[in-house]
């Protein structure tokens, strides 16, 4: 026993793998590029073999990392089934699971319609994570994932929940400023969300183009989550591209309005995604279901 290597450089190793990449790995695991490097090089002294090519950018597993991602897969994937079988056994984690998804979905979407999960669950215990990147992966211990896209990933059982849809919101004035001409747009203060973990969503520059706009010429505010972009829009620094998501509830309490005519869809939407290992965990079915009834809602 005493070959193998640590754990933890394993399930480091096998979120690389998995990931195909050490800045997602990072962010998934909610540690530093730096020491995702470390623990790839701790890993591979430890065995005295190579696991990445790095002749190329950015670096790939070669045929020994691919060989050693399998058996990892496979020997963390029949410790966590077993881990989970005994839960059941135990009457502990059929009442309790663990939803990962990202900040600004936490916030305006789901946090506020917990209460009526457990006004219909009451003995299910929900654990929220929402980690920086944003794409919430199914990293160790997360049996659920709600995510934005095209519904393109094969770690999970993956159903849709409702289509996306994004139009520019701002206060009352702000959008009453440009409501009459939408060119407008280009020069006014934008409100942008962008960061190294936010690469999957659409911003301003796709939107303008989308609709045949001209491109920003105007100030910019540039933050690197939703919830500040949300509290800029609302204290009228200028208008934010809303995911109707994320801002409908702050648009039907009058907090922010849509631009008139502005709802752009870029044929994206929310998905669920399930742990193969929790696919049978009553909670998990319980919350499933539950999201099922806000499907194109």
């Amino acid at each position: 026993m005493n070959r193998l290597p640590p754990l933890r450089l394993l399930m480091i190793f096998d979120a690389v793998a998995r990931l195909r990449s050490m800045q997602t790995a990072a962010e998934a695991l909610n540690v530093t590029p730096p020491a995702i490097t470390q623990a790839i090089h701790a890993l591979e002294d430890h065995i005295g073999v190579s696991l990445l090519d790095r002749s190329v950018k950015p670096a790939r597993l070669n045929v020994a990392g691919e060989r050693l991602a399998k058996a990892t897969r496979e020997g963390l994937g029949t410790i966590s089934d077993m881990i989970e079988e005994l839960r059941l056994l135990s009457g502990v984690a059929g009442r309790q699971l663990t939803v990962s998804c990202t900040i600004g979905m936490t916030t305006y979407w789901l946090m506020p319609r917990l209460t009526q999960f457990y006004e219909q669950y009451e003995s299910v215990t929900v654990n929220v994570q929402a980690p920086h990147a944003d794409l919430p992966s199914l990293s160790g211990g997360i049996d659920v994932a709600l995510r934005y896209g095209r519904g393109e990933w094969n770690d999970g059982d993956t159903r849709k929940l409702f289509d996306e849809v994004v139009c520019p919101v701002g206060t009352k004035a702000t959008i009453d400023n440009v409501a009459q001409d939408p060119a407008r747009l280009s020069s006014v203060p934008l409100i942008h969300v962008r960061s190294a973990a936010a690469t999957h969503w659409a911003g301003w520059p796709e939107y303008l183009a989308a609709r045949g706009l001209p491109r920003p010429s105007g100030a910019a505010h540039v933050f690197d989550n939703y919830i500040q972009a949300v509290q800029a829009a609302q204290a009228g620094r200028g208008i934010m591209l809303g995911w109707r998501s994320i801002t409908r509830t702050l648009v039907d309490d009058g907090v922010l309005k849509e631009l008139p005519g502005g709802v752009h869809g870029f044929g994206t939407a929310y998905f669920v995604t399930i742990a193969p290992a929790s696919r049978h965990k009553p909670a998990v079915a319980d919350f499933v279901a539950w999201l099922a009834g806000f499907a194109d809602a």
